[in-house]
């Protein structure tokens, strides 16, 4: 996994993050994993196709999902279970589309697709081929983990191979 192609969602999340939630947000515990991915709370998925194939997982632990929800509605009360999990899906919109914006920008063509809940326990795993990076954002209302594996497709593979080569 290239940093150039992950470095545009840790930006966003820790933007949006600090963004809604009003705070500092300190990333912690960045891994490489090739093994299945467990859910530690209410989690989205975006999936990713184009020159950049892959998927995202937001992953919110039940203080972070209420301080979310409480700082896009403006309400002191406790989101429905419907509720909460659109919030998370809000949250991964609105950090996708800030990374997307940035890698547009440097030329990457790709096709997002709406966040879904990820409400497997166990989900996706990586391989030798695509692992996934997992990080730990610490905030003050909560821990929101962000999974992300993506790689150039072949396609994109291919075409900036024959760009060294010549």
């Amino acid at each position: 996994m290239k940093i150039e192609l992950i470095q545009p969602f840790i930006n966003a999340a820790d933007a949006v993050l600090a963004q809604t939630l009003q705070g500092n947000v300190q990333v912690r515990d960045v891994t490489m994993q090739e093994e299945v991915y467990r859910r530690k709370g209410l989690a989205a998925s975006v999936a990713i196709s184009g020159d950049i194939e892959g998927r995202v997982i937001f992953d919110l632990d039940r203080d972070a999902v209420l301080s979310v929800a409480r700082a896009l509605t403006g309400e002191g009360t406790e989101p429905s279970e419907q509720f909460a999990g659109e919030t998370v899906c809000e949250l991964a919109n609105m950090v996708v589309g800030n990374a997307i914006t940035l890698l547009n920008d440097q030329g990457f063509r790709f096709k997002v697709y709406p966040p879904e809940l990820h409400t497997a326990e166990n989900g996706y795993a990586g391989t030798s081929k695509s692992e996934s990076l997992v990080m730990l954002f610490e905030t003050a209302s909560g821990e929101v983990h962000m999974n992300i594996a993506l790689d150039y497709s072949r396609q994109r593979s291919l075409t900036v191979a024959e760009a060294v080569a010549q």
